[in-house]
């Protein structure tokens, strides 16, 4: 999936603007500007659209962390982690919005997209482990629908 694409379902999950997405990614230490972001958040039949390089999503999903449930000080921040999988997307937003598997279930199946509970868990094995899976388009795409609709639900 696009960088690009991911970029602009964090931020209509989160309800945020370009400003916003700027001090997310100054919390995990990228310095971006407010026209960076919104070249990224174009479409790509727009003018002026331009791709999001992968080490500022690396950034961004950190800082995603950091916004979500704080940044300790007192702790080396990890290295990020390069190239950006969709498992390591998933696993960022797990971790930035403290879902367990039962929350991702919830989420997928709202989403129309149902996944078994060993077919879960094998996306965040580590690669090289026999039961690892890759995260397909789809599947994160549905889990970004999913978890716009779990936090940002429809006005009656």
């Amino acid at each position: 999936m696009l960088n690009n694409d991911i970029l602009r379902s964090v931020r209509y999950i989160l309800a945020a603007n370009d400003a916003k997405i700027v001090e997310i990614l100054k919390l995990a230490d990228q310095s971006v500007s407010r026209a960076d972001v919104a070249a990224w958040v174009k479409r790509e039949e727009e003018e002026g659209f331009a791709r999001c390089p992968d080490t500022v999503m690396a950034h961004l999903l950190d800082g995603l962390v950091y916004y979500k449930r704080g940044k300790d000080e007192s702790r080396l921040a990890p290295p990020i982690e390069l190239p950006v999988t969709n498992n390591l997307v998933l696993k960022k937003l797990r971790v930035a919005f403290e879902l367990k598997e039962d929350d991702l279930h919830e989420i997928l199946d709202a989403a129309g997209f149902p996944v078994s509970k060993p077919e879960l868990s094998a996306l965040f094995r580590k690669v090289g482990h026999h039961n690892y899976r890759e995260c397909g388009d789809q599947l994160l795409r549905n889990f970004l629908k999913g978890l716009a609709q779990r936090l940002r639900p429809a006005k009656p």
